[in-house]
């Protein structure tokens, strides 16, 4: 006698199954529509960006600011001819960017020269078209040099507020001005490609490093950094679950970058 009860169960029991399938896979290509066309999370593994973006930091790039190129794509999938949709990046962006000497490895820096400028150090001192750009030193508040070793001692390095040439601010460190990048020979940035540079002066390997980095084609843009969403220093183990409030970096999240 067949048992019509047990057959119904293990049929809604199959269709359940199923549809738990197809919504893991849904959720997955919306992951990947939204990763691919509108944001990309990204953190900072290293301090070239300080003081504006920290070790430990989170976060969102918009793939939409500059359009879309095969390094918009998950691999960089090489389906998409040069670039479409595009946009030209503003000077002071601050953008992400695949390595031209490898086009896998991720950087992140600002955006100082575009397309037909000449960029130059002098003595520490940022010239741009010949003109030497605005700088203002400022205090430096505690423990903003390092989340570690440093907090208990004097950070040594300057703080200034640097003002580009259209106008936007934003701050710099710099240890002296005579390190080995702080004097250069003139950059002339070539059509179709971008100058960066990262915000800790002395301490980023750059545009000013050829061939390790120089010019960035756009092509290799990725996006641009828009607001953190997350921010831990390393005083907490990831096992140490007691300390990770007091790890986390309050008023760094939802900040918008500039």
């Amino acid at each position: 006698m067949v048992n019509y009860s047990d057959q119904t169960m293990a049929g809604k029991k199959s269709n359940s199954f199923y549809e738990s399938i197809k919504t893991i896979i849904y959720a997955l290509l919306i992951a990947l529509f939204v990763r691919t066309l509108a944001f990309e999370p990204f953190n900072i593994p290293s301090g070239s960006m300080m003081p504006t973006l920290k070790v430990g930091d989170y976060l969102f790039v918009s793939k939409f600011s500059y359009g879309y190129s095969k390094h918009s794509l998950p691999l960089s999938l090489p389906v998409i001819p040069g670039r479409i949709l595009f946009s030209e990046p503003e000077r002071g962006d601050v953008v992400v960017f695949k390595l031209p000497s490898d086009n896998r490895t991720d950087y992140i820096k600002r955006i100082i020269g575009l397309p037909g400028d000449k960029i130059q150090m002098r003595n520490g001192r940022l010239h741009i078209n010949g003109k030497v750009v605005s700088r203002k030193r400022t205090e430096i508040k505690g423990g903003e040099c390092s989340d570690k070793k440093q907090q208990s001692q004097q950070c040594s390095i300057s703080r200034y507020i640097e003002t580009l040439p259209n106008g936007k601010q934003h701050a710099i460190f710099e240890i002296t001005d005579q390190e080995a990048l702080d004097n250069t020979g003139v950059f002339s940035v070539p059509k179709g490609h971008y100058f960066a540079m990262g915000d800790n002066r002395d301490n980023s390997q750059d545009s000013r490093v050829r061939p390790a980095v120089g010019f960035i084609p756009k092509v290799n843009l990725v996006g641009k950094a828009n607001i953190l969403f997350f921010s831990v220093n390393d005083s907490a183990r990831w096992w140490e679950i007691w300390k990770w409030p007091s790890a986390i970096r309050a008023r760094r999240l939802f900040k918008v970058i500039i």
